[in-house]
């Protein structure tokens, strides 16, 4: 047993506990396309090398918050926490059964037997985090071994950069032979314009691919808020026009996730409950509705029950 995973990082916000019940009704089907298991640390260790020791929220909990929402089912992403060791994901995923999806974390060197057994599992994706703040380097070199692998498993490939590094990245990023999908719209730095140049950019560099947006996170993004907290149905209204305009433009590749626990936040942790009021005010008709939260994961996660 890792005793260091019981030393939480100070300042950690826990997950928010009994969250209010969402004025939004969901429709039926919902997916949440992004959110995270960390733990148990005495039953899942974290990694040695991680950057952050979280608290745990568990599968159980995880599962009580989808129930409690009225989300049907879930796209389990694995955290950096936990490295590339997906037990945490991998025990989640078989008690969800076809309820869940995973999206691991692998070394470069993964064998076959592995990719298949995660498969089974219900992973259909590898998440790469570019931020950083959370990495040693940029896994630009392992990306692209893995990426040809996972191609014929019909998988796809997670991103998780920041605005500025997208200059710096597109190129590559195209050059890869699987489905993208962008965590939390490449995080604009929501002070400028949703009608400037640097959304543009990233903007171009969707239309101009295979590529998926997950238009989560508003309580990572936001500066000016207000927070999802004390019955605020109106939250983050500096982040809903970034929204709203992938959600107009890209309606059949846009995604949705809680974050759930929302790992490293520094400011607040929003209320669940609030978040799911958030949707509303960036897909906003019943079909765009419709699109982000039951088609577009049913067709990515789970296209065998699209066709």
């Amino acid at each position: 047993m890792n005793d260091q995973a019981f030393t939480v990082t100070p300042g950690w916000l826990d997950w928010y506990r009994g969250p209010s019940r969402p004025g939004f009704v969901l429709p039926p089907g919902t997916v949440d396309a992004h959110c995270h298991v960390f733990g148990p640390a005495a039953e899942f260790p974290f990694a040695p090398e991680r950057k952050y020791t979280p608290v745990d929220a568990s599968k159980h909990d995880l599962f009580a918050l989808r129930d409690h929402l009225g989300v049907a089912r879930n796209v389990i992403v694995q955290a950096t926490c936990h490295g590339a060791d997906n037990s945490a994901l991998v025990d989640a995923l078989l008690t969800a059964g076809d309820l869940a999806r995973g999206v691991a974390t692998v070394r470069p060197d993964v064998s076959d037997e592995e990719l298949r057994r995660l498969h089974e599992a219900g992973v259909r994706g590898l998440r790469f985090n570019f931020v950083r703040r959370l990495v040693d380097a940029a896994p630009t070199e392992a990306l692209e071994t893995i990426a040809r692998r996972i191609a014929p498993l019909g998988w796809h490939v997670v991103l998780y950069f920041e605005a500025a590094d997208l200059p710096d990245l597109e190129g590559f990023f195209a050059s890869l032979p699987v489905p993208l999908v962008i965590d939390h719209m490449g995080r604009p730095d929501v002070t400028r314009s949703a009608d400037g140049p640097e959304f543009a950019r990233f903007l171009r560099f969707v239309d101009a691919g295979d590529v998926w947006v997950k238009v989560s996170c508003p309580e990572r993004l936001t500066v000016s808020g207000p927070p999802a907290l004390d019955g605020e149905r109106n939250a983050y209204r500096d982040v809903v026009p970034f929204a709203r305009k992938v959600v107009e433009e890209f309606t059949d590749r846009v995604l949705w996730g809680t974050d759930w626990p929302h790992p490293n936040l520094k400011d607040h942790m929003p209320d669940d409950g609030l978040l799911v009021d958030h949707i509303p005010h960036v897909a906003t008709t019943p079909a765009r509705q419709r699109a982000l939260l039951v088609d577009n994961p049913m067709r990515l996660y789970w296209p065998e029950e699209t066709r």
